[in-house]
């Protein structure tokens, strides 16, 4: 085997780590959370099927990418659950020193590629890593909500926190925002959400 495609197995190998690190949210029809390789693949559909409501041209294929790689440095990190004040004053080092070591099992071309758009997703600047962001903030959302607010409930989680978490994405994808809206209102008035 070539040094080249040595290096690609090695990575592809690595990956399946992923499928052992479970989040915060739950699975719809189990009685489980969901891991991070199911999260990737699930908001990367997503991202096909609402490329459409986004409020400007997107490049579909970059915003794919970005969201089946943001999450494989959690294989170092671990998943930090987004409204951990104390895990995530630390996550920014910890995911960068993760990054850094697990695309560099990569050859150095494609090394230099997703860590470019992991960085690009985490700066979240460009309107395609924007229109990603609401992809992985929206799936939990819906999750969490079709599950009868599941982990709000078990982590005590407050409406303004959920609000807090997504408002600065709502001008990415209007239609979108008014979901992510109606969802979080409607679950203050089931008291899903303190």
């Amino acid at each position: 085997m070539n040094e080249r495609l040595e290096k690609q197995i090695g990575f592809i190998l690595e990956l399946d780590k992923m499928k052992n690190l479970y989040r915060q949210t739950y699975v719809l029809h189990e009685n489980r959370k969901e891991n991070d390789a199911e999260h990737s693949w699930h908001i990367a559909i997503m991202a096909i099927l609402l490329s459409e409501y986004a409020n400007t041209d997107i490049d579909v294929t970059r915003v794919i990418k970005m969201l089946l790689l943001h999450d494989i440095i959690e294989i170092d990190a671990g998943d930090t659950y987004c409204y951990d004040e104390a895990g995530n004053s630390t996550k920014a080092e910890r995911e960068e020193k993760a990054a850094r070591r697990i695309f560099g099992l990569l050859p150095e071309d494609q090394c230099k590629e997703f860590y470019g758009l992991w960085r690009e997703f985490e700066d979240s600047v460009t309107k395609e890593a924007r229109f990603a962001a609401v992809m992985d903030r929206l799936q939990p959302l819906l999750l969490n909500y079709t599950k009868g607010g599941i982990s709000w409930t078990e982590h005590g989680i407050h409406k303004e926190q959920v609000l807090n978490r997504n408002e600065a994405y709502f001008h990415e994808a209007d239609e979108l925002s008014q979901l992510i809206r109606s969802v979080i209102d409607d679950a203050e008035k089931k008291g899903w959400l303190k």
